[in-house]
């Protein structure tokens, strides 16, 4: 099994964590030399909070784990391209290389709609690596939304 791969799967059992609360499933972890230093997932309806992104949440919890602000020689992976304001934490916090599942047509910024991951004009840059456990990961998310649609369907037949 592919290195990124095995990582992925772990950022797939946080999304798995998030369907089970209800939300999006969509998950991340940061890892350091080959050890995993923080997890999280999507909160944002449990925590009534628009920043509550896997990404955010997990980049939080590693700058507290490292007593910095700076993820030096860290990777993020994460179950869905990460949005603009991910994107700007990812930058800000210097994440060296960020590994994504799905693609987001809808607000990807590392690649699909733009990329700020590797825009030379920023002060800092991270390689992108996309299509991992694609599948998997996109797999998750129309599962999730096919399942709301019918929930909200059988909902305004009652």
């Amino acid at each position: 099994m592919d290195i990124h791969e095995k990582w992925m799967k772990l950022a797939l059992v946080e999304a798995n964590k998030a369907e089970q609360l209800g939300e999006v499933p969509i998950g991340a972890i940061i890892v350091k030399d080959n050890e995993v230093i923080a997890a999280a997932h999507n909160r944002r309806e449990m925590d009534r909070q628009a920043l509550a992104h896997a990404e955010i949440a997990v980049i939080k919890e590693a700058c507290e784990k490292l007593e910095s602000w700076r993820l030096l020689g860290c990777t993020l992976y994460v179950t869905l391209e990460p949005c603009p304001m991910c994107a700007g934490a990812i930058i800000q916090s210097r994440i060296e290389t960020v590994v994504f599942g799905a693609r987001d047509p809808k607000a990807g910024c590392a690649g699909t709609l733009m990329n700020l991951l590797e825009e030379p004009k920023f002060n800092h840059e991270s390689t992108v690596i996309s299509g991992c456990l694609e599948e998997e990961c996109s797999s998750i998310l129309t599962v999730f939304f096919r399942k709301l649609r019918q929930k909200k369907k059988m909902n305004k037949t009652i």
